[in-house]
């Protein structure tokens, strides 16, 4: 699973060493004119709030650092995924069966879950394939070359087919 999360994460470096800050930090394509690097913080700072609330068992995905540095410089957010993807590689020797509580505002208040740390790992690292979807459209609106061809989709999703 970790291996998995980390060759993920690894895309989001590979499209970073290739853009400029401009083009990372661009808020100019619609609908949404969210950046490369707001997507790119964000997909990062769920992985932070597992990795802060870890030692106490206690994961609370409202607090996010927003780190705005490393939404606008890539060296910024390379050096992001690269802390991140260290962390990760530490849990390799934890539990991963064990529980944790998960707190998050679903849009109507705060609401807390029971996990495994299984769980929110691949909870956080779908939500990273998610946002890399949409990071997807924006690069494609910016005519930068995708860093690969698996870039935001989904590994069980076949190629051609509508999702649904």
């Amino acid at each position: 699973m970790i291996e998995a999360i980390e060759k993920n994460l690894q895309r989001g470096i590979q499209l970073l060493e290739c853009i400029t800050d401009e083009a990372y930090s661009d808020t100019s394509i619609a609908p949404y004119y969210s950046s490369i690097g707001s997507h790119m913080r964000h997909i990062l700072d769920v992985f932070d709030c597992v990795f802060e609330g870890l030692p106490f068992a206690e994961i609370n995905l409202i607090n996010r650092k927003r780190n705005h540095q490393a939404e606008i410089y890539t060296e910024k957010g390379v050096a992001y995924f690269n802390a991140t993807i260290k962390k990760l590689q530490l849990l390799k020797t934890e539990n991963l069966d064990k529980i944790i509580t998960v707190s998050d505002d679903l849009g109507l208040g705060v609401v807390s879950a029971n996990y495994t740390l299984a769980a929110i790992l691949i909870q956080a690292h779908s939500h990273a394939i998610h946002h890399f979807a949409s990071v997807g459209y924006i690069i494609s609106q910016l005519g930068i070359e995708f860093p690969d061809e698996d870039f935001g989709f989904n590994p069980t999703t076949p190629r051609g087919e509508l999702l649904g």
